[in-house]
């Protein structure tokens, strides 16, 4: 992956050049990034220790935890560097390994919600045969497809903008690595790359959605004329309305984004927009899991006290 250009690095504008403003950023994202990756940690680390947990709803859910702290690390700490820094510059190799991580992780977390919600399908319009179909080996090919089809996904677009040639402006009005910043600022036709964004990145990130939908439709028509309880419609769409939530929060941002075309009176735009996804949704995940999950929260207080129960046994001792 090597550039045809003399740029051997870029300058990260970030979300703002009021300088009063910065010291008030750097201490909300830290606290938003700490936030997301203790949330997020302890949600696998419980679906991982809890063998009540061990079924395939949590099993995808833990991949989204991982993701999602991968996905906060891979922005934020530069973002946070920036913000207490007057030198904003990162290396080209840098800019393309920051680009290549957030497209592959966003690529893989869309695909990944696509499995969660024919999980959900599965599990409410077919029951009696979830853990035939949903079994264990199928689970880790599908979780194993995804980060595999989104890392060479990101492959291809790191490779083919590592390719341009920058000759004018090393300023990307972005807090981090954008293919579309990136293309503003390269030199030559880039029709090709424009076109692997609203093809490829587009199929990526569309065919997962419309399958959300369909999986959500044939869910509703299913509860609507087969279920007659109200009781189980209300707790089927329970553990339908957490999954929604998040597929809300990811899409509609990603969505608005990359439907609009480049243009440089956007980046600001699309920065702020980008936060929602990248930052705002990695610590909402793990509230909206845990307030809305009762398991998880079951598992949350089985886990607290036996920590609890444990330092009670060692003071015991000791005594």
């Amino acid at each position: 992956m090597l550039n045809q250009t003399s740029v051997t690095e870029f300058f990260l504008l970030g979300l703002t050049d009021i300088h009063e403003l910065q010291p008030l950023l750097f201490v909300v994202f830290c606290t938003i990034y700490i936030s997301s990756v203790a949330g997020n940690g302890a949600i696998l680390m419980i679906v991982i220790s809890d063998p009540r947990l061990h079924s395939p709803m949590y099993y995808l859910l833990g991949n989204l935890s991982c993701l999602d702290i991968c996905y906060s690390t891979v922005t934020l700490p530069k973002m946070l560097e920036n913000l207490v820094s007057s030198y904003k510059a990162i290396s080209f190799l840098g800019c393309i390994s920051q680009l290549h991580f957030f497209d592959f992780l966003g690529s893989t977390e869309a695909l990944l919600l696509g499995v969660m919600a024919l999980d959900r399908f599965v599990a409410i319009c077919k029951p009696l045969h979830y853990t035939t179909i949903m079994n264990h080996q199928l689970c880790v090919q599908m979780a194993s497809t995804v980060w595999v089809i989104g890392f060479f996904h990101a492959l291809l677009h790191s490779i083919m903008t590592s390719r341009l040639n920058f000759c004018g402006s090393n300023h990307i009005h972005h807090f981090y690595c954008d293919v579309k910043a990136l293309l503003e600022l390269a030199c030559g036709n880039v029709d090709l790359n424009q076109w692997l964004i609203n093809v490829v990145t587009g199929t990526i990130a569309m065919g997962p959605f419309f399958l959300i939908l369909l999986s959500y439709f044939y869910i509703l028509t299913y509860l609507f004329f087969k279920t007659h309880s109200c009781r189980m419609l209300q707790k089927a769409l329970s553990t339908c309305a957490s999954h929604f939530m998040v597929v809300i929060l990811f899409y509609v941002p990603v969505l608005f984004t990359y439907t609009r075309p480049a243009s440089g009176s956007s980046m600001d735009q699309d920065a702020v927009i980008a936060l929602m996804y990248s930052v705002v949704t990695p610590v909402l995940n793990p509230l909206i899991y845990t307030l809305r999950n009762k398991e998880v929260k079951q598992a949350m207080s089985r886990a607290i006290r036996g920590r609890s129960d444990l330092k009670h046994f060692q003071k015991s001792s000791e005594a």
